[in-house]
């Protein structure tokens, strides 16, 4: 998936978002959405990338636990046949929760 195709399915979601995270002082109330590709996963054959493959982490911050727009999100995930995983922590010193997806487009 294209850095277009992402934000247009990240749109669906109803949530502000922002690449990497929104300029300072700009942050919107939770919750939230941050997405950034990291690192890629590519496949090679003959010393030459076969199959370029982009990591993409889907960051959603709310102030309180939230199953309903996870739920939300993870059906957007499953629309777009994407498979994920998913790790949640507590940011102390925000007080807010980060829920992070993990996929390969």
């Amino acid at each position: 998936m294209t850095h277009e195709e992402i934000v247009e399915m990240l749109e669906v979601a109803g949530l502000p978002f922002a690449y990497d995270h929104f300029a300072e002082g700009e942050s919107p109330e939770p919750p939230f959405i941050c997405f950034l590709f990291p690192d890629s996963d590519n496949f090679s054959a003959d010393n030459t990338v076969y199959a370029a493959f982009e990591n993409l982490n889907v960051e959603l911050y709310t102030d309180e636990k939230n199953p309903e727009l996870e739920d939300r999100i993870e059906t957007i995930f499953h629309d777009h046949e994407l498979f994920w995983n998913k790790s949640e922590v507590w940011i102390e010193s925000e007080k807010m929760y980060e829920v992070l997806y993990r996929m390969t487009v």
